[in-house]
């Protein structure tokens, strides 16, 4: 169970990922070597799993988004861990969930362009085997991304 004092450390290197061990001391209202301690904590224990610069992705170069809808022919552990395996792999998709509903998995694949993304599905998403099908949703407009839990 995380403590109150680690939810304030979490959420402000959230917010600041970059913030010196005394700015997040003071902003969490501990002693700097009380916070510096709860930090390395909590990285050991894997709530932190690492940090990260957040950038923009169409300043990026990155002016295509979509969101893919996977189902598999059939559910045998071959095919699920190939597909896992591959994608797992490939730096144009994001973020992979296996879901329940019409699809089995949805992607969020990010490229620079249409050609590139026509590239992806024919070199890549139509050769793993076991596919069923794979739905696109080209993403219009990014309304509200982020990575930050609610604390």
């Amino acid at each position: 169970m995380i403590e109150e004092q680690d939810t304030r450390i979490l959420a402000h290197l959230q917010k600041d990922g970059r913030a010196t061990n005394q700015q997040l001391a003071d902003e969490v209202g501990m002693s700097t070597s009380a916070c510096w301690r709860r930090v390395r904590a909590l990285e050991e224990s894997g709530v932190i799993q690492g940090y990260a610069a957040l950038v923009a992705r169409e300043q990026a170069g990155f002016t295509m988004s979509a969101i893919l809808h996977v189902s598999l022919e059939r559910h045998d552990a071959k095919f699920v861990d190939e597909f896992v395996a591959r994608v797992t792999t490939r730096r144009e998709v994001l973020e992979c969930f296996a879901t329940t509903g019409d699809a089995d998995y949805h992607l969020r694949v990010v490229v620079q362009d249409m050609t590139a993304y026509n590239r992806f599905l024919d070199e890549f998403m139509f050769r793993i085997p076991g596919i069923r099908y794979v739905r696109s949703n080209v993403v219009l407009k990014e309304i509200k991304t982020g990575v930050a839990l609610p604390f």
